[in-house]
């Protein structure tokens, strides 16, 4: 993206909270989800004199993982470095992370067709957390989340917008869920973003400055864009860009300078005397490989490929790994049941796409709805896969209108019971008889003659309010298309 003759350059570091039972180099339990301050705390973590560290294996394991996910070379010796800085909410005065030796490098992620490089991704331990009085009387520190197993991604300066940087970090999440390593939860700090932003005429890199305080991808687009646009009014006064760390505020949607940024060398790093260097072997790699389960992308692919769906109803299934596999299991049951020995003939593949069209429509819009609003009052999710499918199959044969179908839905959804029973129980069978439909059309008409006059008059909006009247008088259980052919071929007597 150029503007005004500039051309931003982007880097993301990304910081994410891996999902271990204990902290990265203790045995204190990793519960982001504790409220009580000071309690997940042991010697190890809180930098006592002479404790010692233990490398937490299922973090190393994790942060390899994303590592193979994302192309990178894993480092067959790896070891974790002091990185030495003082902060209140850093009880040792140093942090144990990985400078010299990252565990996986040179990977890269695909977004829109172009590879995004990422130059390294290494493993290091969380500080703790300030808690600011809102009168700025005092600070006190909840050290819960120090030592918490901390993986940060650096990518190369490869990203040219905003919208771009986004995308990274919304694929980024996707991935990390996929493979169970971190809820990735920006709302509750599980993952955080950092952006160096620089703008530039010609191939000559313009000053880097990094943004803090990104917690949303929102936060990050407008962050950056602000900050583009930032950089270009000072080179278009003549000035030059300093080299530092600005905050991002939302309320003010502006970066605020916070202080100068500081170089590899102000962290005195050097090798952790505390802890032995890292050693993965070919067998090991060949095994977490094989636990590496099918990425988004691939699911993307194989989604519009295998189902024949738009690309929005694609991208709904893959942000939701839960709901894409029940509509997998649905539609499993559904082609169960085309087989089956009650369905006398073959669909033709244009048949089933309808159906799993049809499949899809009902999981994304009702569905989908029902459960957001179970989200809130806690219901549990009743409905198993056979008997949604039963649910698609009803429709797609014509034996409930769309408007009986909301009333069984919502009652599957209340109950888990199977819709036959529910049909059955509130006697919502279809009515399907033409003769009666043609009974039923008649009395509406009898007493509805404004609206055939409206209608013989060039009203057409009159015949909708005659099937609305023959939709309430049976119910819902006449289908509205049946009734609208009826209506317009015994109008046509008048």
């Amino acid at each position: 993206m150029i503007k005004d003759g500039f051309q931003p350059t982007i880097g993301l570091e990304i910081h994410v909270e891996l999902d271990t039972k204990s902290k990265m180099f203790c045995s204190c339990p990793n519960d982001p989800n504790e409220r009580h301050p000071n309690i997940n705390i042991c010697p190890v973590c809180m930098g006592h004199p002479g404790v010692l560290p233990v490398i937490n294996e299922e973090a190393v394991k994790k942060t390899i993982k994303v590592g193979l996910a994302l192309n990178c070379h894993i480092s067959s010796y790896s070891k974790f470095d002091r990185k030495s800085y003082f902060y209140p909410d850093l009880p040792k005065g140093y942090q144990i992370s990985q400078f010299y030796i990252p565990l996986c490098k040179n990977g890269y992620l695909e977004i829109n067709g172009k590879k995004i490089r990422i130059r390294e991704i290494h493993l290091e331990e969380d500080t703790g957390k300030l808690i600011h009085d809102e009168k700025g009387r005092y600070s006190l520190v909840d050290f819960n989340r120090a030592g918490i197993p901390l993986m940060e991604l650096v990518t190369e300066p490869d990203l040219k917008s905003a919208k771009e940087a986004r995308k990274f970090a919304q694929e980024l999440q996707l991935i990390l869920r996929y493979l169970n390593v971190s809820g990735a939860d920006m709302e509750k700090g599980q993952m955080r973003v950092e952006a160096n932003v620089s703008v530039s005429k010609g191939d000559k890199l313009g000053t880097k400055v990094e943004i803090k305080n990104l917690n949303s991808f929102r936060s990050l687009e407008k962050g950056i864009e602000y900050e583009i646009q930032r950089q270009i009014n000072v080179l278009k006064s003549g000035r030059e860009v300093i080299q530092e760390t600005r905050g991002w505020y939302e309320d003010k949607e502006v970066t605020e300078s916070q202080r100068e940024k500081e170089y590899s060398h102000d962290y005195r790093y050097f090798p952790e005397p505390d802890l032995p260097p890292l050693l993965i072997t070919q067998e090991y790699l060949q095994e977490l490989k094989a636990e590496i389960p099918e990425l988004p992308s691939q699911r993307r692919e194989r989604f519009k490929k295998e189902y024949g769906l738009e690309e929005k109803e694609v991208e709904v299934f893959i942000k939701n790994k839960d709901l894409g596999e029940y509509f997998e299991k649905v539609v499993s049951e559904l082609k169960n049941w085309t087989k089956s020995v009650e369905f006398k003939r073959k669909l033709s593949s244009l048949e089933e796409k309808k159906l799993i069209k049809l499949c899809a429509n009902y999981i994304l819009c009702d569905l989908q709805g029902l459960l957001k609003k179970a989200e809130i009052t806690g219901e549990d999710f009743l409905i198993t896969p056979e008997n949604f499918a039963e649910f698609i199959t009803m429709i797609y044969e014509d034996r409930i209108s769309s408007r009986i179908a909301k009333v069984v839905l919502a009652e599957m959804f209340k109950t888990g019971a199977d819709p036959s029973h529910i049909i059955e129980e509130k006697k919502l069978i279809q009515i399907r008889d033409l003769d009666e439909i043609q009974k039923l059309a008649q009395k509406i008409l009898s007493v509805n003659q404004k609206a055939v006059q409206d209608y013989q008059s060039g009203k057409t909006n009159a015949l909708q309010f005659l099937i609305g009247q023959l939709m309430r008088e049976t119910s819902g259980k006449v289908d509205p298309q049946k009734a609208e052919e009826v209506f317009k071929k015994l109008l046509q007597k008048y």
